[in-house]
């Protein structure tokens, strides 16, 4: 009996691929390629990537002179281009400042950053380190003082400390000096206030006060010159304007009432006085003398404010023109400087003819209505010869 062969399936070597598995295939391989072609890109794009690290302090003083590299600490792919630009430091405040750099590409970026302008530095004084002033003279603290300060604003100092310069001493005090931005400054420095007898302070027994600047003594703003209070041989160079005026309104209204007035002898000089008292001392002796003339720089007349008038002798006395002189002086300003019986008082004898200039206000309180006082009595002090 012959076999019959049974047919079975057919048998393959390959796998059979669904089209939905070909896709994602497909997929996974396009996605890997672009994430490896990104990162490639990447790497190359960062390679050549301009990267700036810049200076941990971007703080710069006012006015300072900072060009832009110094600024930075390192620039990587690239070139500074304008590296010795100036920055403009003027103001104060934020500042955006621009750098040009070349990149490896050989193309022109720009990067922008900001630094900030500043103010901390002190002004800087100059001044002298120690002033001297003679008592009682006033000085300017601030005349010689200069002020220096990186911002260029136009500071003035100010005097810290006490002092007075009405008492002699040693004074420690400072210039202080602040900008807008509050830096202050500072400068010691010492006034020395020394004594000097022709550059001193006093004050008289009335309460006037009294100064002797450079040899001329003034109390109360008058000059005085009696046996007391001298004068410098140099002083004085004529009438002052205001004595010969005083003298030419009295000149003027007299001679309307008919009487006649002129100046026997005006300004003498240090020079002058010199000659007449030593003349007067060899012919009378030095004490007679001492009681009807100046020794030299104790006369009234170098002070420029004395004038003596008409026979420069007793009798003007009881003139009509002494008479009128001495009840009508003090309307021009003028005071009869040696009245009758105050010599004792002033150090010299009764003189009629001699005027001192001292403006309306004074010789009218000095005419006393009628009854003269003098200016020693006036002020409270003295005529003495030391």
């Amino acid at each position: 009996m012959s076999r019959v062969k049974k047919r079975g399936k057919k048998s393959t070597s390959g796998i059979a691929l669904s089209p939905m598995l070909i896709l994602i295939v497909l997929v996974v391989i396009g996605i890997g390629g672009y994430y490896i072609y990104n990162k490639y890109q990447g790497e190359l794009f960062n390679k050549h990537k301009v990267v700036i690290t810049y200076n941990d302090n971007l703080k710069l003083e006012i006015n300072d002179e900072v060009v832009l590299k110094t600024l930075i600490k390192e620039v990587n792919n690239g070139i500074i281009l304008n590296g010795d630009d100036m920055v403009d430091t003027s103001k104060l405040g934020k500042k955006e400042v621009e750098l040009n750099i070349k990149n490896n590409a050989e193309e022109t970026e720009i990067h922008k950053f900001n630094v900030e302008i500043i103010d901390t530095t002190k002004p800087v004084i100059e001044a002298k380190k120690e002033i001297k002033v003679y008592v009682g003279n006033n000085v300017d603290l601030l005349k010689d003082v200069k002020v220096n300060d990186n911002s260029k604003e136009e500071i003035k100092a100010k005097v810290v400390g006490d002092y007075d310069i009405n008492k002699v001493g040693e004074y420690k005090l400072k210039y202080q000096a602040q900008d807008t931005s509050g830096n202050t400054g500072e400068y010691d420095f010492i006034l020395n206030i020394i004594s000097d007898p022709n550059n001193m302070v006093f004050t008289t027994s009335k309460g006037f006060s009294g100064k002797v600047v450079n040899g001329v003594t003034y109390i109360d703003g008058v000059l005085i010159a009696n046996k007391t209070y001298s004068l410098p041989s140099d002083y004085g160079n004529g009438l002052t304007s205001e004595t010969q005026n005083a003298f030419n309104r009295m000149r003027d209204d007299a001679k309307a009432l008919g009487l006649n007035l002129w100046l026997s002898s005006g300004y003498r000089s240090y020079w002058d006085q010199k000659i007449i008292y030593n003349n007067y001392v060899a012919r009378d002796g030095q004490t007679n003398a001492d009681t009807y003339s100046a020794r030299p720089g104790h006369s009234e007349h170098q002070t420029g404010l004395a004038f003596d008038l008409n026979t420069i002798d007793d009798s003007f006395t009881y003139t009509a023109e002494g008479k009128w002189v001495h009840d009508n002086c003090y309307k021009y300003g003028l005071a009869l400087r040696y009245p009758l019986g105050k010599e004792s008082i002033t150090g010299y004898m009764h003189e009629s003819w001699h005027m001192r200039y001292l403006g309306v206000e004074l010789a009218t309180k000095l005419y006393n209505g009628g009854d003269w006082i003098t200016l020693e009595e006036y002020y409270g002090i003295d005529s003495k010869y030391r």
